[in-house]
């Protein structure tokens, strides 16, 4: 049974089942949710619906099913091995408030064993673990009850909450676990006893295919406070691991998910090492997915997790002899599965081209990084220096032996980030050091210029600081490439364009959540207050030219502002950009 097939019938069983197929979500966190915000990218099925799961009403129902895109970079030393991958799908299902126990377990049994409609794996291999219970919560009997009329009891265990406790961080949804485990070895284990089958658990000899979370409590602060106002159902089945069952294979690179690209370096490589290029292949489909989704490498948040991806990619296919013709093949080879599985893939043409931008720059320094590493430079020097990310470094001095000092590390680049930040960049932020006219009007000019660079280079765009005197205007922006002098006349127009609109800039104070909604560019790392002001360059807020969150001050409209004028526009690091710019 291929992956497509595997989709298709999980969703069409609770289809059928009255539960409604909702889209994926995007890889990228909402980080204004003040929930959700606690992860860079979604790396669970049910973190977007976190919202739903604590009471919200949900549009399409009480019972929803779908396939999520998910990342996870805390087993990162783990990927190549059989069973691990930095991305993945997860299959899954929920009850907000509907069905609970009962129907959960029928179904995930039923979905599994049956023949026409679901997996068809033999029952007599399936191995179940519940809940055993704490000093808080009471063992879950009630699963176990349930469990027994599908499975003999003596392949039922009962686990303490490390194995059989889910909950998404300290804060958030959380509750008591079932989770399903399929024999994978030829001659078939048969009923165990606890020990034996914790054994057979950790020779790998079973599977984790399947996992049913009973959503009835809330944690905050890594603490149970109390029950949810409703009980829900959370269920995961890893589509990798999933696949790797039903295709009878011991590894998920076996897959069709991974095996038509694995071959592409088995056929090139034939003697290279076979964990490598597992690496490479894993880290290459999760960088297509991430920048799919609208990330470019840089040195902070997703796009860090990105550039570590890519440049430990390029670390592994130094070792095995890649070049750029290999990337591209493989890029391509993960491309077409993003947009055969999911929708929204609108930034895959982009792909190709900032990932082999991002190995064409590490390229550049890491046979010097390498050398230097030789040497024992000092791993700060190869970070800021080499590109060398610290985890990278890690690696390489675990594989020699050698300890690094990470405290050490650490405190330099505290010392390098403060000298950075000298001279406060008024990023988002209220009140202007220097409030004289011709500030202010630079000031509102910032403003005009980052919505001009959203319509001209796209939503990739974000303000990453600026800087402003009674001269002249800086501004830094997130983008991967140069621009051309289309574009920067393109962006010196549209803001002499609303100049000569003489558009009134006004400001309202609204509480947070409602300054949220309206779409305002704001720093997502920033911390705000209950009430927000909002600065908007037009006649009203719903069809403002510019929205901000801004502590002012502004000019009353933007027809006293002058021309406006690009003077330079370059590099201020690996995918940041700066504009200079005047007003005549």
């Amino acid at each position: 049974m291929n992956s497509a097939e595997i989709r298709r019938r999980f969703l069409e069983f609770f289809e059928k089942r009255g539960h409604k197929i909702i889209p994926s979500a995007s890889l990228i966190t909402p980080d204004e949710k003040g929930i959700t915000n606690t992860t860079l990218f979604n790396s669970a099925g049910m973190q977007p619906l976190i919202p739903y799961l604590l009471g919200k009403s949900h549009p399409l129902g009480r019972r929803l099913v779908n396939v999520q895109k998910c990342l996870r970079t805390v087993d990162i030393d783990e990927v190549g091995d059989a069973t691990h991958a930095t991305f993945f799908e997860m299959l899954g299902n929920w009850s907000l408030g509907d069905y609970f126990k009962e129907e959960a377990i029928k179904w995930s049994f039923e979905l599994l064993t049956d023949k026409k409609d679901g997996f068809g794996l033999d029952p007599k291999r399936l191995y179940v673990t519940v809940f055993e219970g704490d000093k808080n919560i009471s063992k879950d009997t009630e699963a176990y009850q349930i469990w027994k009329k599908y499975l003999p009891e003596n392949r039922i265990y009962f686990l303490p909450a490390k194995s059989n406790w889910w909950a998404a961080g300290d804060n958030g949804p959380c509750g008591p676990d079932t989770e399903m485990f399929y024999d994978v070895t030829k001659e078939g284990l048969g009923d165990m006893t606890k020990e034996q089958y914790l054994a057979a658990d950790g020779a790998r000899k079973v599977v984790e295919v399947w996992n049913d979370v009973f959503m009835e409590y809330e944690k905050r602060d890594g603490k149970v406070i109390g029950k949810l106002p409703q009980k829900n159902v959370d269920t995961g089945a890893g589509l990798e691991r999933l696949a790797m069952v039903l295709q009878g294979v011991n590894n998920i690179y076996d897959t069709d998910i991974f095996a038509p690209i694995m071959r592409l370096l088995n056929d090139v490589f034939p003697n290279g090492n076979l964990r490598d290029k597992r690496v490479i292949v894993d880290h290459i489909r999760s960088a297509v997915f991430i920048i799919v989704d609208g990330v470019i490498p840089s040195n902070t948040d997703r796009g860090y997790i990105l550039r570590r991806l890519i440049r430990r990619t390029v670390r592994f296919g130094k070792k095995l002899g890649l070049n750029n013709e290999h990337y591209k093949k493989i890029i391509n080879s993960s491309i077409l599965p993003a947009r055969q599985s999911h929708s929204g893939g609108q930034n895959t043409e982009i792909v190709g081209k900032e990932f082999l931008a991002e190995v064409e720059k590490f390229e550049k320094t890491i046979d010097k990084g390498l050398k230097e590493f030789e040497k024992g430079t000092d791993p700060f020097v190869l970070f800021t220096s080499y590109g060398f990310p610290i985890e990278l470094t890690m690696e390489l001095a675990k594989e020699k032996g050698v300890k690094i000092d990470l405290e050490k590390f650490q405190t330099a680049m505290k010392k390098h980030q403060k000298l950075s930040r000298a001279g406060a960049e008024q990023k988002f932020k209220g009140g202007l050091a220097d409030e004289s006219e011709p500030v202010v009007k630079y000031h509102t000019t910032t403003h005009l210029l980052h919505q001009a660079l959203h319509e001209v280079l796209g939503d990739k765009v974000s303000q990453k600081g600026s800087n402003i005197t009674a001269e002249r205007l800086r501004f830094d922006f997130v983008h991967s490439a140069k621009m051309t002098d289309e574009e920067k006349k393109k962006v010196e127009e549209i803001v002499n364009q609303k100049i000569t609109e003489n558009l009134p800039v006004q400001k309202i104070i609204l509480p947070k959540e409602k300054a949220l909604q309206t779409g305002a560019y704001h720093s997502f790392n920033e911390k705000y207050g209950d009430e927000i002001s909002v600065y908007y360059i037009g006649e009203n807020l719903e069809t403002a030219f510019s929205k901000e969150f801004c502590g002012g001050p502004h000019v009353a409209r933007t027809g006293v502002l002058g021309k406006f004028k690009i003077i330079k526009e370059e590099a201020v690091a690996a995918g940041i950009r700066r504009i200079k710019a005047v007003l005549e």
